[in-house]
């Protein structure tokens, strides 16, 4: 799709809370309070990023917490308007290269076993199950561990002289 190719993604920060809180309600059904995302916006580890459209409202976000080498993956949020048109990948993507050029190495997310939507959109995203933590959600539903490598853009090949 055309349109999809002149969409730019953006770091957040604590100027969008509003914005985030919104989606959130609308996409992820109230999952983090105004106190959470006022920290995820704000602290000097986590990563926010977003992609708005053309009214400027935010429609996509994906944040994380950078913990060494490793981007631990907290939320991806689309409006559910956009939902299935390529958003949520652009910004997970976005967050992922963030990440990676602040040193991750890897990136881990959980998502609940019975989301078959959401565990399909991070294989087509690259990530692969290595674990599961059983009854983990309120509900009982088990929560399967999620990962997969980054790419540093860094050369790690050994020195080769010639």
């Amino acid at each position: 799709m055309n349109a999809e190719l002149a969409i730019s993604t953006r770091k957040l920060g604590p100027d969008d809370l509003e914005a985030c809180l919104r989606l959130d309600r609308t996409s992820l059904k109230g999952l983090w309070t105004r106190e959470q995302w006022q920290r995820e916006l704000s602290h000097h580890s986590r990563l926010v990023m977003g992609i708005d459209a053309k009214d400027e409202t935010l429609m996509a976000l994906a944040s994380a917490w950078l913990v060494v080498d490793e981007l631990q993956i907290t939320a991806v949020a689309v409006d559910p308007i956009h939902q299935r048109c390529g958003i949520g990948a652009r910004v997970l993507q976005a967050l992922i290269k963030q990440g990676a050029a602040r040193g991750a190495l890897s990136a881990s997310l959980e998502v609940a076993s019975m989301n078959a939507a959401a565990r399909g959109f991070y294989a087509h995203c690259g990530f692969f199950t290595t674990g599961r933590r059983a009854g983990y959600y309120a509900n009982g539903d088990d929560a399967l561990l999620l990962s997969r490598t980054l790419e540093t853009g860094r050369d790690t090949r050994t020195d080769q002289t010639e």
